[in-house]
């Protein structure tokens, strides 16, 4: 018998099955790539394959997963046994359905050779993390796997206890995809008493995960690691919406040690991507494009938390905006280059 956390945390009720996979696909030349897509019920998921005219899903965990799980050893269990259901659920339709790595980052060793496994053997195409890592006395929404008596503790993954991890994220050239997640009770709060509606993707999101993608900057991950590969959605969680006034700012940080050695707008340029999902705003895909190039954005929907036909509307509306060329970058062309889909 599975224990208690692992038949009923993501409400999963197919029977565990180990799989090995390979990354295969049949490129038609049309259709949409989508990921950032939330695992669900996988009879739902082909049924929506056979609706909609995307070509392929990338699938993952939604957040906040594994890094909501304090317990590095209940975490580290999680994230094989989400990986082996999930391999093994796409394993007949791997030509469709793509899948995200989920990892427990509370050791960067055993999330590299996690990583690695997921890659190597399952055939996932990267990993999706959910952005810091939950560490102490608070469970989160997972309260009963909670250490007691263990103060809390976030970990974000731009100290250098991760260079492990992120030599492996380079050696094997796969992407990283960051999504926001929920914050503990003693972040969100005193934050968002005040205006409870500002929780979640409106406002507390953004901030949260941008603060520390930001931090992968600023202490220098992309400038030890430059092969790494990042991918923000949301727009890059507003990000790219401030790139001229975060690089000026930051220029009075050097003097203080600070050890980014270019500025952020590089780093969009040569190791961050950003998607659409959940953002269809069309003028602020224009205006990102003007800050860093449509060869550093792709399309993606936000499922299930955005429907699939909003989506659909979204890029209907781009073929008045977007050459046909463009397009088949932002929707297709992109993704096949950095998922590796055509290696």
């Amino acid at each position: 018998m599975l224990p208690i956390y692992k038949r009923n945390i993501f409400y999963l009720t197919l029977f565990f099955a180990p799989c090995i996979t390979a990354r295969k696909w049949r490129d038609s030349g049309s259709g949409s790539i989508i990921f950032e897509e939330a695992w669900t019920i996988p009879e739902l998921l082909f049924q929506i394959g056979s609706v909609f005219t995307f070509e392929r899903m990338v699938i993952s965990c939604a957040q906040p997963c594994t890094q909501g799980i304090a317990d590095p050893v209940a975490a580290a269990s999680m994230a094989v046994f989400t990986n082996n259901q999930l391999a093994s659920q796409i394993s007949n339709n791997t030509e469709r359905f793509g899948g995200f790595a989920t990892l427990s980052m509370h050791n960067a060793s055993e999330a590299a050779l996690e990583l690695q496994r997921t890659v190597k053997e399952l055939g996932f195409l990267g990993a999706m993390l959910n952005d810091y890592q939950q560490s102490g006395s608070d469970g989160g929404i997972y309260d009963f796997l909670r250490l007691k008596n263990q103060p809390d503790t976030l970990l974000y993954y731009d100290q250098p206890e991760y260079d492990v991890f992120w030599q492996m994220v380079s050696d094997l050239d796969v992407p990283i995809y960051f999504h926001p997640r929920g914050n503990i009770a003693e972040l969100q709060v005193p934050e968002y008493a005040h205006a409870p509606f500002l929780k979640g993707p409106a406002q507390e999101f953004a901030v949260t995960l941008s603060t520390h993608i930001l931090g992968l900057c600023t202490n220098g991950v992309f400038d030890r690691f430059p092969k790494v590969q990042v991918i923000v959605g949301h727009m890059g969680e507003r990000i790219p919406s401030d790139l001229s006034r975060i690089d000026f700012q930051l220029l009075r940080q050097v003097a203080l040690g600070m050890p980014m050695k270019a500025n952020v707008t590089s780093y969009f340029h040569t190791n961050i991507y950003e998607t659409t999902s959940g953002n269809f705003g069309i003028d602020l895909l224009k205006f990102h494009i003007g800050q860093i190039g449509l060869d550093r954005i792709m399309y993606s929907v936000d499922y299930p938390f955005v429907d699939i036909p909003d989506g659909t509307t979204y890029l209907n509306s781009l073929t008045k905006v977007l050459k046909k060329q463009d397009l088949q970058s932002l929707t297709r062309e992109l993704a096949i280059k950095v998922l590796h889909l055509n290696d």
